[in-house]
C-alpha cells in the first residue's frame, strides 16, 4: 500500500488555502484527482493508497469542501476550475493528468478546454454530461434549496446509494463525515452552479487524449448521457464497468488505476 501524505495549499491572491493528499513515486507522472460534490481529498483513498509505482497522486480538497476554506461565495464550476489551475501553479505543476471524479470531472474539463498546455490527458469517471435534466439532481435540489444547516441523514443515503456494491461501513463513515463539513450554503451553491451552468457548453474545445470510464448500473447518469460526451471529445473513448454503479474510484478502484495507466502508456 502507498503512504499518503496530507499538506496544505496556500493559493494566495484572495484564493483559499486547500487540503490535497499525496502519494505515489516522487519524479512519478503528475495525476490531479478532482473530487465530486460535496466530497474531499478522501473520495480517492482507495485509488491513493493503491497508487502504482510510475505515478504521482495530488488530490486536492475544493473550496468550502472537508476542511478547506469556506469562503461565502466563488461555488460556480469555473470557480473551482480557476483554483484547480491555482492549485498546479501553488505545488509547481506545470502540466498533468486531470482525473476527475463525478461533478469534479466538470471542473476538470473546463481546465482541460481552457488551458491544454496544462493538461496531458483527461479522465473522466462517472462524469455528467448534463445535469439539469436528470431526474436525481433535481430531486436533491429540491431538498437541498430549503437546507438550513449539514443533514447527517440526507449526507448518508446520498452516499449509500451511489453504489452497487457493498463497501466497507469505515469508509462510507469517513465519507458521510467529509460530506457534513461542508455548511448548508456550500451544499446548496455549489449544486446550484451545476444546475444552471450550460455543462454540454464546457465540452467544447477539449482535444486534450480522454478516457471516459461508466458504470453500467450508475443511478444518475444513463448511458446517453456519456455519449454525448464522446461526440463533443475528438479524442475520446469509453470503458464500461458492468456491474458498478456511480463511483467506480470506490467500487473498483484497482481496475481504475490499470486502466488509467494503460491509458496514459498509450499516449507515451
Amino acid at each position: 500500500m502507498a503512504t499518503v501524505a496530507v499538506h496544505s495549499a496556500v493559493l494566495g491572491e484572495g484564493r483559499p488555502t486547500l487540503p490535497y493528499a499525496e502519494a505515489g513515486e516522487p519524479g512519478g507522472t503528475p495525476l490531479v484527482l478532482v473530487h465530486g460534490y460535496l466530497d474531499s481529498w478522501w473520495s480517492f483513498e482507495p485509488m491513493l493508497r493503491r497508487m502504482p509505482p510510475g505515478l504521482h497522486a495530488y488530490a486536492p480538497t475544493q473550496r468550502g469542501h472537508g476542511d478547506a476554506d469556506k469562503p461565502p461565495d466563488g461555488y460556480l464550476p469555473e470557480d473551482f476550475a480557476d483554483d484547480l489551475v491555482a492549485f498546479m501553479d501553488t505545488v509547481g505543476m506545470e502540466r498533468a493528468v486531470l482525473v476527475g471524479g463525478s461533478s469534479g470531472g466538470v471542473a476538470a474539463r473546463i481546465v482541460a478546454g481552457r488551458r491544454p498546455d496544462r493538461v496531458a490527458g483527461l479522465v473522466l469517471l462517472g462524469v455528467p454530461a448534463t445535469l439539469a435534466d436528470k431526474p436525481k439532481a433535481a430531486e436533491i435540489w429540491d431538498t437541498v434549496r430549503q437546507l438550513k444547516a449539514p443533514d447527517p441523514q440526507l449526507a448518508a443515503a446520498f452516499s449509500e446509494g451511489l453504489t452497487v456494491n457493498p463497501m466497507g461501513r469505515g469508509f462510507l463513515q469517513t465519507v458521510v463525515d467529509e460530506n457534513l463539513k461542508a455548511p448548508a450554503h456550500v451544499w446548496r451553491e455549489t449544486l446550484r452552479g451545476l444546475l444552471e451552468t450550460d455543462l454540454r457548453a464546457t465540452l467544447s474545445g477539449i482535444l486534450v487524449p480522454t478516457l471516459v470510464v461508466w458504470g453500467d448500473r450508475d443511478p444518475i447518469l444513463p448511458r446517453e448521457d456519456q455519449q454525448t460526451i464522446l461526440d463533443a471529445i475528438p479524442d475520446s473513448r469509453l470503458l464500461v464497468y458492468e456491474g458498478v454503479g456511480h463511483v467506480a474510484y470506490w467500487e473498483a478502484p484497482d481496475r481504475v488505476l490499470r486502466d488509467l495507466t494503460a491509458f496514459m502508456a498509450e499516449r507515451t
